[in-house]
């Protein structure tokens, strides 16, 4: 019984992650309709057409390999200045694109300014960030109803745990001996259901605060104060120590940082779209971090299937992978509204993830092509300042062999996690 929920609810957040990536292209779609772009396909899957059907000058369709989708924008390649000398095979590339794409486009489209080039900049960013929209705005519901719904459990400044010692690294064993240092906090005379109120003189109003003072004091002194049955009491001063904790925005990193020897109470809260926004923030600083490791993260990942170690809850999955998540925790031996909770913030974190991805500088990503739109503005916005004839539409074709390389290592990188997923595949529970 439990395989069988987890296939079905496995499939069925592969098929809600397609309709992300299907209302994701509509945020291209919508935008560049109302400028007047022609736009001749909207498809969702790629390779032989499954299905389609024509509505105006648009083909809907969907494609047999469901891993994505696109919307075609005709007119992404301006028209080619003449060329002096032999052309370079790069030159020859980007040639050949522009003429797949111009004998679809008439003199029409043209004449009536309905290519995508000759749009304004900022139309051209509007469209172009319409897609990453769409999946912010997704994860953003999806996120505010979990937290204004359910709520979220979140640390609090009243201490639950106080460890009494500090156990070696590579000691087999989690009890206390009387060889061992007492932490920071023993020391100094904490206790379960204290309430920090201070630390270093430094009023206290969250965990989060507090983590980050306790981090950056490093081996310095620490002189607490905690609210106890009523009354502010001031503890001993004692040093933290440094320790080995996992770092913020890497959590699958440790880094030497200050640390006292607790753990805070967990509540569950519920919030508005402001503490929304800031839960979003914190997950983008640290989806940044992962894009930009993404090529070591994943090799670390191929590496780690070929030894056979585990996999890092804290690397990257495909796909079917996130699928394959959520169906098991579907299945998982957990209330019901947990298993929601979960299933509906793994998407949200999916669509955010989508989001940020597709706004990385490169083509053919989305923040490539905004790139390519501030460049041309740029360009213009310099000559007009100079006096200088308008150098014209900034060649968008040119940087073809980047995004052929770009899209090769995604590819690559999407069957080898794919492939990860199916022979080591993570382990939640």
């Amino acid at each position: 019984m439990d395989l069988i929920v987890t296939i079905v609810f496995g499939v069925l957040f592969f098929a809600l992650i397609m309709a992300s990536v299907a209302l994701h292209e509509i945020g291209h779609m919508v935008p560049a309709k109302i400028f007047g772009v022609r736009v001749p396909k909207y498809f969702v899957g790629f390779g032989p057409t499954a299905w389609s059907t024509v509505r105006g000058e648009t083909e809907y369709g969907i494609k047999w390999f469901p891993l994505g989708g696109f919307v075609r924008l005709l007119g992404m390649y301006p028209p080619g200045s003449p060329r002096q000398g032999q052309p370079t095979r790069l030159a020859e590339l980007a040639d050949a694109a522009r003429a797949a794409e111009w004998e679809e486009i008439t003199p029409t489209d043209v004449e009536d300014g309905r290519l995508f080039y000759q749009k304004k900049t900022w139309q051209k960013l509007v469209v172009m960030f319409g897609g990453p929209f769409m999946n912010l705005l997704i994860a953003f519901c999806l996120f505010w109803a979990v937290t204004a719904g359910y709520g979220v459990y979140r640390a609090q400044t009243t201490i639950a745990v106080v460890q009494e010692c500090i156990i070696p690294a590579g000691a087999n064993r989690t009890e206390c001996v009387d060889t061992d240092p007492r932490t920071p906090a023993h020391t100094a005379g904490l206790r379960a259901g204290d309430r920090v109120v201070s630390f270093n003189e430094v009023t206290i109003t969250s965990y989060e605060q507090l983590s980050s003072l306790i981090r950056a004091n490093l081996d310095g002194e620490a002189r607490l104060v905690v609210e106890r049955d009523g009354q502010q009491v001031a503890l001993t001063p004692v040093h933290t120590v440094v320790n080995g904790v996992a770092d913020t925005w890497d959590p699958s990193r440790r880094i030497a940082a200050g640390w006292l020897g607790v753990g805070p109470t967990q509540e569950l809260t519920r919030g508005g779209p402001v503490q929304v926004a800031q839960d979003m923030a914190t997950l983008t600083g640290q989806s940044v971090v992962a894009l930009v490791q993404f090529p070591v993260k994943v090799w670390n990942v191929v590496a780690d299937m070929v030894t056979g170690k585990p996999r890092d809850v804290n690397g990257p999955v495909s796909i079917v992978g996130a699928s394959v998540v959520a169906g098991e925790v579907a299945a998982a031996d957990v209330p019901w509204e947990t298993k929601a909770v979960m299933f509906t913030s793994l998407l949200a974190s999916v669509n955010l993830f989508l989001a940020i991805f597709n706004l990385v500088p490169l083509p053919p990503l989305d923040g490539g092509h905004m790139a390519g739109a501030l460049w041309e503005w740029l360009r213009r916005r310099t000559a007009r300042l100079r006096g200088r004839a308008d150098p014209g539409p900034f060649d968008t074709a040119k940087l073809l062999p980047v995004a052929y390389a770009v899209g090769g290592l995604l590819l690559l990188s999407g069957v080898a996690l794919i492939i990860a997923d199916i022979v080591s595949p993570l382990q939640l529970f």
